[in-house]
């Protein structure tokens, strides 16, 4: 996965959208106004932050290498990805897929009323 396609990937669920709050080298990924994913795209080394359940955070982080606690955040909620080929792309996008979801269902009142519906999420109950 590639930078251009992590951020295609990011945008791809419906009401995500892509911020800039700590600088122009960070993009922020958020649906409902909730940070859900954030990446340097333009970075030597590709990584992305991702919301996490705790348990499922460290789960992650003893079966993949390339998993990290999050940098520079609360590591009991995020995980850092470092996407160098370690993994496949479809298990990135499944942890992109779960902190979209999560953060989706806790959207406000008035987003709800919108019912958007996410479509094209695999496996992501459970």
């Amino acid at each position: 996965m590639n930078p251009a396609e992590l951020r295609d990937q990011c945008l791809s669920f419906p009401g995500s959208e892509e911020t800039f709050p700590f600088g122009p080298k960070t993009s922020v990924f958020k649906v409902a106004g909730k940070m859900f994913a954030l990446s340097q795209l333009g970075a030597d080394s590709l990584r992305v932050s991702l919301k996490c359940e705790p348990q499922l955070a460290e789960a992650l982080r003893g079966a993949h290498a390339a998993v990290l606690p999050g940098y520079h955040l609360n590591k009991r909620h995020w995980n850092t990805v470092i996407i160098d080929g370690s993994l496949p792309d479809d298990a990135i996008r499944d942890m992109i897929g779960k902190p979209y979801q999560s953060s989706f269902n806790r959207r406000p009142p008035a987003w709800k009323r919108l019912r958007i519906v996410p479509t094209g999420l695999r496996r992501m109950r459970g």
